[in-house]
């Protein structure tokens, strides 16, 4: 049974992160009908602060959420909660199927759902993760800067990631886990920094009263460390777009796959016509789009 469609808008936004409140902000300025559909599900729920983020450094994500949808609030966009579960081309734009059993469509369609981050199995990472297990320096060094931080390596960027966290820190250890073998020269960059190497397998990360405390190699030895930081394996959250075609690809740094990435130009188009996902470089992008779509009919009108 084909759900009914109960809105009608230039453009669905399928996701109310940065990137899908900016692209919303901007089209709504643009004097364009906007419907924003979120799941609440971002991917930086587990962290109780985001930094970094010029004027809002320190807010809590849920507060620069709200204050977003605030501002693309007052341009007319609106907002619808749930989860879209299928999208496909219908004549004029896309339609969009809803977990409520609803349906939207959009002239345009912009995915702006994130990443999911990909976790190594570790007794008592997951309950640690975005507070005293951390993966990005840039968001969480300043933080946490001085302390005694413990680098579990999952890959081959793990001397790297070793040597970045060591700006913010001079008591850094390497934990090898299941990162290849160091050569020579790998050792003495990390020694030469003072960053010292532990051997085996990461079988825990232990914690006092909620706060990391160690972290437990091979099952036996155990070493004091105050943080914790892992590289993640970051997949696009694109089952929508895969349902339209558009495949993600592997995202490669030093031989090592660390994400996988929807293609797109550089205003956000995907390779479907219609379809983009990106923020708000999206934005000004589809306005674009939508302005060549209004002329074309507008010269066929004018010439009739």
């Amino acid at each position: 049974m084909t759900q009914q469609v109960s809105e009608n808008v230039d453009v669905v936004i399928v996701g109310a992160g940065a990137a899908g409140l900016s692209a919303a902000l901007t089209l709504g300025r643009a004097r364009r009908s906007v419907l924003v559909v979120d799941d609440n599900t971002p991917r930086n729920a587990p962290a109780e602060r985001s930094h970094a983020f010029l004027t809002r450094d320190g807010a809590p994500p849920s507060e620069i959420v709200e204050i977003g949808s605030d501002e693309a609030k007052g341009y007319g966009v609106r907002f619808r909660q749930g989860r879209a579960t299928f999208a496909e081309q219908v004549e004029g734009g896309f339609r969009v199927v809803l977990d409520d059993g609803g349906a939207v469509r959009g002239r345009r369609l912009l995915i702006t759902t994130g990443l999911t981050d990909g976790l190594p199995e570790i007794e008592g990472l997951h309950q640690q993760w975005g507070k005293g297990v951390l993966h990005c320096p840039y968001c969480h060094g300043w933080e946490v800067r001085g302390r005694a931080i413990g680098v579990i390596g999952t890959n081959s960027m793990a001397v790297h990631m070793a040597l970045l966290w060591r700006q913010w820190s001079g008591n850094v250890t390497l934990f090898s886990h299941t990162a290849p073998e160091l050569d020579d020269e790998q050792y003495e960059r990390l020694a030469a920094r003072g960053v010292r190497v532990i051997e085996g397998v990461v079988t825990a990360v232990e914690s006092v009263d909620g706060v990391v405390s160690g972290i437990r190699v091979d099952g036996r030895r155990s070493f004091p460390v105050e943080v914790g930081v892992v590289g993640t394996t970051m997949t696009a959250r694109s089952e929508l777009l895969e349902g339209l075609g558009v495949e993600p690809e592997a995202m490669e740094m030093r031989g090592h796959v660390i994400a996988h990435k929807v293609p797109v130009d550089a205003m956000g188009a995907t390779s479907v016509p219609g379809v983009y996902a990106a923020g708000n470089a999206a934005g000004g992008g589809i306005n674009s789009d939508l302005v060549e779509e209004d002329t074309v009919a507008a010269v066929v009108a004018r010439r009739g």
